[in-house]
């Protein structure tokens, strides 16, 4: 009884160094909100009053707006791209058995353990010898990139926690393999490929480095940001919009996760 009780015991010390880690990690983003409501361009202490002028500020910038549309562009775009050949990846992986299947995983999943400056030259140098010119395509490729593994790593716990049997009734009742992905397996791998393209979605917009490298003259929304923060009488509107960004990307997060573990849950529930 008195290991049971130690073991059941919450652990202070464990429980200190989350809390600590959580306010170390977020703490400063939440003085984003708040000087965006100070009545100054310096984000300093004390405050000088409340005003929402800036908020006025950042919905009349067009060049922000512009910058925004962009990246919003490359996102739907990386995370719908990312999200199929994830799909198909993820599949393959879970339902065949690949000759050096474990290696094309392992080089697939590459990009997310190799420093994002690393990838960045590395498709500079490869797209400016093949003659690419650098505009918003190329930002969208390196994003597809670094996506795809993301999107592999949510999706092959949906199709790994699926029944065959049931495709293979399918087959038995006449569907031909097309029909049968449609009508069975999709809608059951459904809430993992939302996951999916909230989280690429997600990570494709907050990217700044590959943006940096790749963008050309045509910027996204973290480039504009990074552009302002030289003129302190700009700041406080970028601070809106970060306060916006922050906020929509927790959302997403959020929903993404969310309808992961739902639908895990629902597998395990199902069998």
């Amino acid at each position: 009884m008195n290991a049971l009780s130690y073991i059941d015991r919450p652990n202070r010390t464990l429980r200190v160094y989350a809390v600590s880690y959580l306010i170390f990690l977020y703490g400063p983003i939440l003085f984003l909100p708040l000087f965006s409501f100070n009545d100054s361009i310096y984000t300093a202490f004390p405050l000088k009053g409340f005003t929402t002028k800036w908020y006025d500020t950042m919905f009349n910038d067009a060049p922000m707006w512009a910058a925004l549309w962009n990246s919003v562009k490359v996102g739907i775009a990386s995370a719908c791209i990312a999200t199929f050949f994830g799909l198909l990846g993820a599949r393959a992986v879970t339902r065949y058995n690949l000759p050096g299947q474990k290696p094309i995983v392992f080089i697939i999943m590459l990009p997310l353990v190799i420093p994002g400056i690393i990838i960045g030259v590395a498709l500079l140098i490869l797209l400016s010898r093949l003659g690419f010119e650098l505009t918003l395509f190329t930002v969208t490729l390196g994003h597809i990139l670094i996506c795809v593994p993301f999107a592999m790593a949510t999706l092959i716990p949906r199709f790994e926690g699926f029944d065959k049997s049931m495709e293979e009734a399918s087959a038995d009742l006449g569907a031909n393999p097309w029909r049968t992905f449609w009508l069975v397996t999709f809608p059951i791998v459904l809430p993992g490929i939302i996951a999916s393209l909230l989280l690429c979605f997600t990570i494709s917009f907050d990217e700044f480095i590959i943006a940096f490298l790749l963008a050309g003259t045509e910027g996204t929304l973290p480039l504009y940001i990074y552009g302002q923060l030289r003129f302190p009488s700009r700041l406080p509107g970028v601070l809106c919009m970060g306060t916006i960004i922050i906020a929509v990307s927790f959302v997403v997060v959020f929903i993404s996760q969310w309808l992961k573990r739902r639908g895990l849950e629902d597998q395990t529930a199902r069998f």
